[in-house]
């Protein structure tokens, strides 16, 4: 991080400061939450959590050599130099938005309802080629992580990547008026967060708040295959991409080789060359696109951009695909909406086997749930899939989409009573999907397939 004042600080959040003059002329060098990494330099943040009060931790802190804290309470005895606000979070918004004013860099902002993570990882790839590239780490992406990411901005870097996840509305106008992307790049507009978005045009409206925080002049990046997004026109400049005719940058002769890649012809306004992508999964031809369009507009050369898709890397348990024994596994457990489990369905196709597809709920998906939930069990089924478990409170729905689409179905009301079941309804050579909004923790079905 670039260090700054504690002074400076102060003036950023508005808070009121309490403790000795001398301290604001000390140097802050990071910006923790953790007690534990409290050391000479750090500004401590305090937060009240739903098992832990931060506040308890300031005085120790101090002892460890933190310039200070912050604080949503009147400081205590040996919990000075403090700076006094309302809300921690608030706080540590506004100290990250000063510290992004700092830099004179391109900065992208990535939202969209599912890909955000992938898309920020191919981004970061291409752009790696030519540039000092920051990102947001794993998928820090929601009020908290975002001023995270920003506060880690330091000199040496000459391009920033910043993911951005939001659940209702207004969220994404705080997030970007933090970021001030000058690239929006837009993944989908799909069915997640209907409970608090109402439909996808909720959905838009409300990542659409992100071309607040963007110049006028800025770029969006959009997926010219989605069919809200095609016709998503603020103001600002646009470029669409997608494997459709009219995208701008787009993709042509696809072929998977299953998980070990895929491969096609991209071509754009100024020419075409042919990249490969070395993860698992259809959807990665999208991420890929996107991440060239940026690379594009940022003056990287059609080699550099191959370069970057190549040296793209998976993060975490998104597609990830596990031999054992005589049977593979797609773990896919971070987290699933309608759009993610059809993307899943629909990269299968590409890996042998009987297709066996572990399916548990999908979470905050409002008033069509029931509906959504009976779409993703057929469309399952219309994927090739030969058996399908529905597992949670909603995997009779998921069981009855794919009986009503002539498949074979079960039911299971547990994580436990599904996991109980797998050695009577897995088979050798089988090729199983498991995937489900990240609280169902389907980590634990993945880990009981491999030592069934």
């Amino acid at each position: 991080m670039k260090p700054f004042l504690l002074r400076e600080a102060v003036a950023a959040c508005g808070g009121r400061y309490v403790g000795p003059e001398a301290a604001l002329d000390e140097r802050v060098t990071f910006v923790t939450s953790d007690s534990r990494t409290a050391a000479p330099g750090a500004l401590f943040v305090a937060f009240v959590g739903e098992r832990v009060d931060g506040h308890r931790f300031m005085a120790d802190c101090l002892k460890k050599g933190a310039v200070a804290c912050v604080s949503e309470r009147e400081p205590g005895a040996g919990e000075t130099p403090c700076i006094v606000v309302d809300s921690s979070l608030r706080a540590i918004g506004a100290i990250a938005a000063w510290h992004r004013q700092r830099f004179d860099i391109p900065v992208i902002g990535i939202t969209g309802s599912v890909g955000k993570t992938t898309t920020k990882e191919m981004i970061a790839a291409v752009l790696s080629q030519k540039f000092d590239t920051h990102r947001t780490e794993k998928n820090f992406n929601n009020e908290l992580g975002v001023p995270w990411t920003l506060l880690r901005l330091d000199d040496q870097n000459e391009v920033s990547v910043v993911e951005m996840g939001i659940n209702r509305f207004g969220e994404m106008r705080r997030l970007t008026n933090i970021v001030h992307p000058g690239v929006a790049v837009f993944t989908v507009i799909g069915e997640a967060h209907l409970e608090f978005l109402g439909d996808r045009p909720g959905v838009l409206r409300a990542k659409g708040e992100i071309v607040e925080g963007m110049p006028k002049d800025g770029l969006l990046v959009l997926n010219g295959d989605d069919d809200l997004l095609v016709d998503f026109d603020p103001g600002q400049r646009r470029v669409t991409y997608g494997r459709g005719d009219k995208n701008d940058v787009r993709a042509v002769d696809v072929a998977s080789d299953g998980e070990d890649g895929l491969s096609f012809t991209l071509r754009h306004p100024g020419g075409a060359f042919d990249v490969t992508v070395p993860g698992y999964g259809i959807h990665l031809v999208y991420a890929a696109l996107a991440a060239a369009a940026v690379g594009l507009a940022l003056g990287l050369t059609e080699d550099q951009i191959a370069r970057g898709l190549r040296a793209y890397r998976t993060v975490g348990d998104r597609a990830r695909v596990i031999h054992a024994g005589d049977i593979t596994i797609v773990s896919d457990c971070y987290n699933a909406n309608p759009n993610s489990v059809r993307a899943a369905v629909d990269s299968l196709a590409g890996l042998p086997g009987r297709k066996v597809c572990l399916l548990g709920d999908m979470l905050e998906l409002g008033a069509e749930t029931e509906a959504l939930h009976r779409d993703v069990g057929a469309y399952a089924v219309r994927g090739g899939a030969a058996l399908v478990a529905g597992c949670g409170p909603l995997g009779c729905q998921i069981a009855l989409g794919a009986l009503e689409a002539g498949g074979e179905a079960l039911r299971y009301e547990t994580r436990e009573a599904l996991i109980d079941a797998l050695p009577d309804i897995i088979r050798p050579g089988d090729t199983v999907l498991v995937k489900a909004s990240h609280s169902m923790g389907f980590e634990r079905v993945v880990e009981a397939l491999q030592v069934r």
